[in-house]
């Protein structure tokens, strides 16, 4: 591993504004979203309407992704997938979610998930996640990718193929008649191959015109998670594996999660439907 100087907290750019006429999630200057009552099974025309905002979500990450490079911030990220979704019509789901103050997460070696973009620079030897939802026809569309920042050493390259793997693995894995559980059997049984720690208290989850609909989705093999799938329900599935320990410590700013042994990790997510013979995903650019 890189000898690279751990991540410290940047300085925040002002709070981006949305143009008025695009839609805001109910959640938008509350303190909490309204918790979801609905069916985890969607209809049809509600699944289409997820397909055009996890295309959306995919594209706009896609744009931030292309100006990664060392020197760049990860408010610059934000920017331009900020910029990408409001020029298509969607709201950027995490701007305002729980106070959470910008439009994607950024997530930088060490930091597990929910970083916040600020003045902090990429440096050559990186990685970096970046996690983007749009909101748009009532509904919500969420993936991320980890990329590699200039010329990345052996061990993090690995991780980020491996994770990526874990979760094309996870997605073959879902069938309806299946319990949840399978994904996370399937995920860690990968990961203790390489000796990865995945990541427990952090989950996938149903998503529809909620972005978290209280479904949760493992990424270890847990007896607790049984609930079948069936055709209609929409998810994401994002494993997070850690080159160290799954444990975790997290920053005053009461987002930032990052990894107890300050080793590296990397995460990988798409939303899908289950279909009638296993998967549909949702976020495609």
């Amino acid at each position: 591993m890189s000898g690279q100087s751990l991540l410290v907290p940047g300085e925040q750019s002002p709070i981006r504004s949305v143009p008025g006429n695009i839609r805001r999630p109910e959640y938008v200057g509350k303190p909490a979203p309204t918790p979801h009552t609905g069916p985890e099974v969607q209809t049809p025309e509600t699944v289409e309407a997820m397909r055009v905002a996890g295309r959306i979500a995919a594209q706009a990450m896609e744009e931030a992704a292309k100006i990664i490079a060392p020197g760049v911030t990860t408010d610059q990220l934000d920017k331009v997938a900020h910029e990408y979704m409001c020029d298509h019509g969607a709201y950027p789901s995490t701007l305002g979610y729980r106070g959470f103050p910008k439009s994607l997460c950024t997530s930088v070696n060490e930091v597990i998930c929910h970083g916040i973009p600020d003045s902090t620079v990429l440096q050559d030897g990186d990685i970096v996640n970046l996690d983007v939802t749009a909101y748009i026809g009532g509904v919500h569309g969420d993936n991320n990718a980890t990329y590699l920042v200039g010329d990345v050493d052996e061990e993090s390259r690995l991780l980020v193929e491996r994770t990526r793997e874990a979760l094309s693995r996870a997605i073959k894995a879902v069938k309806p008649g299946r319990q949840i559980n399978i994904i996370g059997r399937v995920i860690e049984s990968y990961a203790k191959r390489f000796g990865y720690g995945v990541v427990r208290d952090f989950t996938g989850h149903g998503i529809n015109s909620s972005f978290h609909s209280g479904l949760i989705i493992p990424h270890y093999d847990s007896p607790h998670a049984t609930t079948v799938m069936q055709p209609g329900m929409t998810f994401t599935i994002e494993p997070m594996l850690t080159l160290g320990t799954h444990e975790y410590d997290m920053w005053e700013d009461g987002w930032t999660v990052v990894t107890k042994d300050r080793r590296r990790t990397a995460q990988f997510e798409h939303t899908l439907v289950v279909t009638d013979d296993g998967a549909d995903i949702l976020t495609l650019p």
